[in-house]
């Protein structure tokens, strides 16, 4: 199977005021194809190479699995963002599953940025779907993956300080908060869920 990087779903730019141009291109042109280059090095001419990214994740440990899993969870990252220029809401089937779960939106964002603030390090913070279908919102590190469980990722954001380091500095939180009220792709979670 021949990786690759799937090209960003929008403008490098479209992610403004919230994630910089500057951001985007380092953490896309750096970070996750660094990944794939890896990845690639360590595959090339081996059995591996025609698995599929998601049976990597199942499967494997060690670097092998840090660079699939790194390039799946960026994949993944640029989709869980859609660029507004207002507050979007979930659609109804969203909506009531978060609200079931959550006991409301807010509630739900809020259990989102603790998990992302919470993570010590760097890591992941993930809205996934458990096997019995339950919600769940939880924090990974590093490139830990919610597949390695049997969950559905429904959404995602990066904590790793690439992520956010250029805009921010130090604060995470304001990354958070921006990527919580702004940027959130509804539709991917509607179509994960």
């Amino acid at each position: 199977m021949e990786f690759e990087v799937s090209p960003l779903p929008y403008r490098v730019s479209a992610l403004e005021p919230w994630i910089s141009a500057r951001t985007v291109e380092f953490h896309y042109e750096k970070h996750h194809k660094g990944y794939l280059k890896k990845l690639r090095d360590r595959i090339e001419g081996t059995e591996r190479a025609n698995q599929s990214l998601e049976a990597l994740i199942r499967t494997e440990r060690g670097s092998l699995y840090d660079n699939a899993a790194q390039v799946w969870n960026h994949d993944f990252y640029w989709r869980s963002m859609k660029p507004t220029d207002r507050i979007c809401d979930p659609k109804p089937v969203v909506r009531s599953a978060l609200v079931d779960r959550f006991g409301s939106l807010d509630g739900f964002r809020k259990e989102f940025a603790d998990a992302a603030n919470g993570e010590f390090g760097s890591g992941w913070a993930w809205l996934v779907r458990n096997p019995d279908g339950k919600l769940e919102v939880l924090n990974s590190s590093d490139a830990e993956n919610p597949l390695q469980r049997g969950q559905t990722p429904l959404l995602t954001i990066d904590v790793w300080e690439h992520a956010y380091y250029l805009d921010y500095q130090n604060e995470r939180s304001r990354y958070v908060d921006g990527f919580v009220e702004h940027l959130l792709n509804w539709d991917l979670v509607a179509d994960n869920l």
